[in-house]
C-alpha cells in the first residue's frame, strides 16, 4: 500500500511539474509573439491571434487535467488511443513554442547585453548622449516563428497522413553461402503493428494488407509488438490481419509490448492470461510464433534456417530471447535466418558469436520522426540505438531493421513511413 501512494505521489509531482513547464513555456512564447505581432493595425486580427493562442492552451490543459483525473485501469483500447492522440496535441503546441522560445530568448540576450554595454559608454563619456534609442533584432524572433512553424505542419501532416503513407522498400541481398534452391526467395518483412493505436481505422490496414499481398512473397516474416498492451486490441482484427498471404509459410516472434509490461495488473493471472491469448492471436492470424525456436525450410534437397527468439533488449526491456536454445537442431544448416525483435541483441549476442547470415528486427519505429533524403539520413532514435533503421553489415553478417507498420505514443509519423520491406534473396 505504502508503494502505491509513494507512485501517486510522485504521478501527482510529475504531472505539477510538467504542467508549470508549460506555463513558464507558454507565457515567454507569449511575450514575443505579443512583440511581434503589437503592430498590426486590424485589432480584430490581433485579437484573433492571441484569443486562439490562449484557447489552444486551455485546451491542452483541461484534456491533461482531465487525463490525469479520469485515468484508470479500464483495458479499452479506445481509452488509450485518446492518449495517443492527446500526446500528439502536446506535440504540436508545445515543439514548436520551445523552439520560437529559443530563438526569442536569442533575442533578449543580444538585446539585454546591447543595453548594458551602451549603458556603460554613455557613463564614460564627457557629454551626456542618450543617442538613438536600442532598437531589437526582431529578425531573430521572426526567423524563430518561421523555423517553429515547420514541426508544428510537420506534426499535424503526420497524423493526417503520415501513419498511412506506407512505403514498399525492396532490397535484395546476396548470399555466397544460400543455396541455389533459394536463389530469388522474396520475404515480406513487417515489424511493429501496434494493432490497438488503429482504432477505426481498418479500411487502412486492409490496404497495407493488399499492398503485401500484391508482392506474392515466399514468406511474411513479423518481428514482434502486434499489440500495445492487451489482447482486446485485437478485438475485430482477427479476421483482417489473417488475409495476408505467402506461398510458403508466415512466420512471427513476439515483441516487448506483447509482454503487457507496461501496464499495472491487479494479478499475475490477469497478465498470465493477457499473454496467453496475444500469443494464441498468432497462430489465429495463421502466423507460426516461435519463441526461441527453429524451422527448417526445404527446396529440392537444400535447407535453410529460420530462427525466432523472444524479446532481447538492453534494460529495462526484457531479456528473454535465447539464441543457443533457439538454434538447436539446426546448428549444421550453414545459411541462418534470424528473427530478433530488439536490434541491439544483433550487437550484444549475435555479431561475431554465431554464424547467422541474417538478422531481421524491428523495435525502434526509426522514432516515428526523422529525415531521409538521399544519403542523408537522421532520427532521434540514433542516439539510443546505433542502428536504427535499414540495412547494416558487419563482416559477412547482415542486420535489417525494419521501421514499422503501426505507431504508438505520437499518432503519426513524420519521415518514417510505415515500411513493408521486400527482401529478395540471391546466392552469389
Amino acid at each position: 500500500m505504502l508503494k502505491v501512494l509513494k507512485s501517486l505521489k510522485s504521478l501527482k509531482m510529475m504531472f505539477l511539474t510538467i504542467l508549470i513547464i508549460m506555463l513558464v513555456i507558454d507565457a515567454y512564447s507569449y511575450k514575443g509573439i505579443r512583440m511581434l505581432f503589437k503592430n498590426i493595425t486590424k485589432n480584430w486580427l490581433r485579437k484573433t491571434i492571441f484569443i486562439t493562442f490562449w484557447s489552444s492552451i486551455l485546451l491542452m490543459v483541461i484534456a491533461m487535467v482531465m487525463g490525469y483525473f479520469f485515468r484508470s485501469t479500464t483495458r479499452n483500447p479506445t481509452v488509450f488511443t485518446w492518449y495517443y492522440y492527446l500526446f500528439g496535441l502536446f506535440l504540436i503546441l508545445y515543439l514548436p513554442k520551445i523552439i520560437f522560445v529559443l530563438f526569442h530568448l536569442t533575442e533578449d540576450i543580444v538585446f539585454g547585453v546591447t543595453y548594458i554595454f551602451k549603458k556603460i559608454r554613455q557613463k564614460k563619456s564627457v557629454v551626456s548622449d542618450e543617442g538613438e534609442p536600442i532598437s531589437r533584432l526582431k529578425f531573430i524572433s521572426q526567423t524563430g516563428l518561421v523555423v517553429a512553424s515547420v514541426p508544428f505542419f510537420s506534426f499535424i501532416w503526420g497524423i493526417a497522413k503520415g501513419r498511412f503513407d506506407f512505403k514498399i522498400q525492396p532490397i535484395t541481398m546476396r548470399f555466397p553461402n544460400l543455396p541455389s534452391a533459394f536463389n530469388g526467395l522474396k520475404i515480406i518483412h513487417i515489424s511493429d503493428i501496434h494493432i490497438g493505436s488503429f482504432q477505426g481505422f481498418e479500411g487502412q490496414v486492409e490496404r497495407a494488407i493488399q499492398l503485401i499481398n500484391n508482392q506474392k512473397p515466399d514468406l511474411i516474416l513479423f518481428t514482434g509488438d502486434l499489440v500495445n498492451n492487451f489482447y482486446e486490441e485485437l478485438d475485430g482484427w482477427l479476421p483482417i490481419l489473417s488475409k495476408m498471404e505467402a506461398k510458403h509459410g508466415k512466420y512471427s516472434i513476439l515483441g516487448n509490448h506483447d509482454y503487457g509490461h507496461y501496464y499495472h495488473w491487479e494479478s499475475e493471472q490477469d497478465s498470465k492470461e493477457n499473454f496467453r491469448k496475444i500469443t494464441e492471436a498468432h497462430n489465429e492470424i495463421g502466423f507460426k510464433l516461435m519463441n526461441n525456436t527453429s524451422e527448417t525450410l526445404e527446396r529440392n534437397g537444400d535447407k535453410i534456417a529460420l530462427l525466432g527468439v523472444e524479446n532481447w533488449g538492453l534494460p529495462p526491456f526484457p531479456q528473454i530471447g535465447n539464441y543457443d536454445i533457439a538454434v538447436q537442431g539446426v546448428e549444421n544448416i550453414p545459411f541462418k535466418i534470424l528473427l530478433s525483435h530488439d536490434p541491439t541483441h544483433w550487437d550484444q549476442k549475435i555479431i561475431g558469436k554465431t554464424d547467422v547470415s541474417l538478422t531481421l528486427s524491428g523495435h525502434t519505429h526509426g522514432m516515428q520522426f526523422g529525415v531521409q533524403l538521399g544519403n542523408v539520413r537522421w532520427s532521434p532514435s540514433k542516439y539510443k540505438y546505433p542502428r536504427w533503421s535499414g540495412l547494416y553489415q558487419v563482416a559477412n553478417q547482415f542486420l535489417y531493421v525494419n521501421q514499422g507498420l503501426g505507431y504508438i505514443g505520437y499518432p503519426g509519423r513524420v519521415g518514417m513511413p510505415p515500411e513493408i520491406t521486400v527482401i529478395t534473396l540471391q546466392s552469389v
